[in-house]
């Protein structure tokens, strides 16, 4: 499932992006656990370097990682500005 949120004020940066992601998803999902994430502001990954093995393809390396590694929901904050993939820890609820 993707989270599409545009925050009624421009996010200061990662660390309040990271917060309020988490925040988000658990919301919705309950328990959750990051597992990985983009930062435009930065054109930064996690995990480091993913995207280096993609660089001919449409999907970049920290998406790849996320849905390969369990991923089943997506926050998006300001259009793409940061993109976190979370795995749900705890059946969904609602």
């Amino acid at each position: 499932m993707i989270l599409n949120f545009a925050p009624s004020r421009k996010l200061t940066g990662y660390r309040e992006a990271i917060e309020l992601a988490d925040r988000i998803a658990s919301e919705h999902y309950g328990e959750v656990m990051m597992l990985s994430w983009y930062d435009r502001d930065r054109d930064f990954e996690s995990p480091q370097h993913a995207s280096e093995c993609h660089l001919d393809s449409a999907i970049p390396g920290y998406a790849d990682y996320g849905i390969n590694h369990g991923a089943n929901s997506m926050v998006i904050l300001e259009k793409g500005r940061f993109v976190f993939y979370f795995t749900h820890l705890e059946p969904c609820v609602g």
